[in-house]
């Protein structure tokens, strides 16, 4: 018996040894293995559901001491999911990018943790640059470029973006994948669908499949750079006619699904207020230009640059002109908006910016909200259901009404999360947008200002406009609509001619003299 055991346990400790030599002979990283990043995340939700069903078995739901002790759990399972993140990279540093981003529908414990993933994507060495080139491109970087810079400009959970010089010249940016995320991702995904459906079975309230299902969609989308350039191109020409837009240029004959070079453009964060200050950049007209861009893309053509975080929107004086342009980058992750979505999204922002509260409630089931409707109107605009019933265009946005919408959002979660489930897919990336440009508002101190609700109220006119028209049956029944467009869009100038005389220095003398006369 004694000799058998001796027998096994040598052979366990021969299949042991030359395992490890072949993992160390391959150079492998115990990361790239399946079985270590599937075995990782499952500990991670098993310890975090443990954290959720024990916590709270000796409090009274509805104490402060609860909403104490609930905070404290969010704020260390945060920590955890963090962690992850980072350890099994790639994929879940995308996902956890994009629940950092949902601050108005996710507890800020979650948002503030998670937001620090911008700043902790991978490196990958330039050996496996190199490698990514030699294979997609067919050549050493010598004989494409004189010269590569090795330290990254940035670097992402999908890929990083070097500055390099080409031998006409021109600097570019080379924007190369990690070289393992393709294969890990379709994986990754599936680890992440089976641990979401085992905690909806242990809390029927946690219904975030939602998330499963956008990553499925969008992650192959991401990784084909050539897709990406096929959108930067898309845009720049849907665009072209706002002259403060600058979208880099892309080199095609040096870019493939993994590499994608692109005109380089300097500037500074959006949110970086010293380069603002430093280069006086006016961050209103910053704030304006966004607003009037992104109203065009969602309202008027339905084509949404989904992924506006900092690191993708640049502000810079142009060189030529001295003029205050933005700088927009990354475009793997565009949204199509169907056209009966985008008409009754429209309808539905009108209605919210009047207070119609009719118009609000018709709309919202329009788009799924159902009897969620007030949590809907809510979560879009970010304000309370008071400023809602009021006009969010008539409220200013407060300090403790913000606050009030971030604690409501720990609240209301299972409700959220119901809400979620409901609207159709399209919805879900633009929130995850309005989050990310609210937040460059927050940091700009332009929050809510009127000219974003004028900007909006000038794309939807038109929208609603070219909808009617291209249904109108008669010339006489066009005209009509033109006119009755072109009437409404000279009201909101006017409109806007009456609030800058009402701050400018004129303004304010005519008001003091009004005064003194009567």
């Amino acid at each position: 018996m004694a000799g058998r055991l001796l027998k096994v346990s040598s052979l366990a400790s021969a299949v042991f040894a030359s395992s490890g030599f072949y993992l160390y002979n391959r150079q492998l990283d115990l990361n790239d293995l399946s079985f270590i990043r599937f075995g990782r995340a499952a500990a991670t939700t098993a310890v975090i559901s443990y954290d959720y069903l024990t916590a709270f078995k000796h409090e009274e739901y509805g104490t402060e001491e609860y909403w104490v002790l609930k905070s404290k759990v969010h704020r260390r399972s945060a920590e955890r999911l963090r962690d992850l993140c980072c350890a099994n990279r790639g994929t879940f540093i995308k996902v956890g990018q994009h629940l950092g981003a949902l601050d108005y529908l996710l507890p800020e414990e979650y948002t503030s943790t998670l937001k620090v993933l911008h700043s902790r994507a991978p490196q990958s060495s330039m050996e496996e640059i190199q490698q990514v080139i030699r294979e997609d491109l067919g050549k050493e970087l010598s004989e494409l470029f004189v010269s590569f810079e090795e330290k990254p400009q940035g670097a992402a959970s999908l890929a990083q973006v070097h500055k390099a010089v080409l031998h006409d010249g021109r600097t570019v940016a080379v924007k190369v994948q990690h070289p393992k995320v393709q294969k890990q991702s379709s994986k990754d995904i599936v680890v992440m669908e089976v641990l979401l459906r085992a905690v909806h079975w242990l809390f029927p309230d946690f219904a975030f499949m939602w998330l499963v299902e956008e990553a499925k969609k969008n992650m192959p989308l991401e990784l084909d750079f050539l897709n990406e350039g096929h959108n930067a191109e898309r845009v720049s020409s849907m665009l072209s006619h706002f002259s403060f837009l600058k979208v880099p240029m892309i080199h095609w004959d040096l870019s493939t699904k993994r590499i994608l070079t692109m005109e380089f453009a300097e500037g500074g964060q959006v949110n970086d207020r010293e380069y603002i200050k430093k280069h006086d950049i006016n961050v209103n007209k910053i704030s304006e230009n966004l607003g009037r861009m992104y109203s065009e893309m969602i309202f008027v053509h339905g084509f949404v640059h989904c992924d506006p975080h900092p690191g993708n929107v640049l502000v810079r004086k142009c060189p030529q002109s001295k003029k205050t342009e933005i700088v927009l980058l990354d475009h793997g992750l565009y949204q199509v908006l169907q056209p009966d979505f985008r008409l009754d999204y429209c309808q539905l922002w009108q209605a919210l910016i009047k207070g119609d509260m009719s118009g609000v409630e018709r709309y919202s089931r329009r788009l799924g909200a159902g009897d969620l409707y007030p949590l809907f109107a809510c979560v879009l605009t970010a304000r309370s259901w008071n400023a809602v019933n009021a006009g969010i265009s008539s409220v200013p946005v407060s300090h403790s009404e913000d606050i009030e919408i971030r604690t409501n959002a720990a609240l209301y979660l299972p409700q959220i999360s119901d809400l979620l489930n409901r609207v159709p897919r399209q919805m879900l990336l633009l929130l995850k947008t309005n989050d990310l440009l609210r937040g460059i508002e927050t940091t700009l101190q332009t929050r809510a200002s009127s000219s974003s609700f004028i900007n909006m109220s000038r794309c939807c006119i038109r929208a609603m406009a070219r909808h009617k028209r291209s249904r109108a049956q008669s010339r006489r029944r066009r005209l009509q609509i033109t006119l009755a467009e072109s009437f409404s869009l000279w009201r909101l100038s006017m409109y806007k001619l009456f609030l800058w005389l009402k701050g400018s220095v004129l303004g304010l003398w005519l008001t003091a003299l009004l005064r003194f006369l009567h």
